[in-house]
């Protein structure tokens, strides 16, 4: 089993654009409906997903507040220049984590903050 967090948002097709030029995730599925509205997509990052739609007009049962996700990472230096390059908005700067993570966080163009470190958590077995 696994989890797949699911993000709504008013414009999905500029947070793909975003979430994929800027930090660095993969488009793998876009489904859209008749007026083009994205109805689901798929990010990869690493061998996790997460999933993406847009927001309904009125807002239905899964068109939620904003988010906090956390994604890991073993470059966050890196990471954390290509981001700040882009122009996306750093709400934690890169910091050493008493937890033996380095990381930060920056926001998308809807308020979800996005958090990249080297902690990686594991599920029980």
């Amino acid at each position: 089993m696994s989890i797949h967090p699911t993000l709504r948002y008013t414009d999905a097709h500029t947070t793909i654009k975003f979430l994929t030029g800027t930090f660095g995730l993969t488009e793998m599925h876009t489904s859209t409906d008749g007026s083009g509205a994205v109805t689901h997509a798929e990010l990869s990052w690493g061998d996790g997903v997460v999933m993406l739609g847009t927001r309904s007009d009125p807002p239905g049962p899964f068109d939620t507040g904003r988010a906090v996700l956390y994604l890991t990472t073993d470059d966050p230096d890196a990471l954390h220049e290509r981001v700040v390059a882009a122009g996306a908005e750093i709400v934690y700067g890169l910091t050493d984590q008493p937890y033996a993570s380095r990381e930060f966080a920056a926001k998308d163009p809807e308020g979800n903050v996005w958090c990249f470190g080297t902690y990686h958590p594991a599920a029980a077995s």
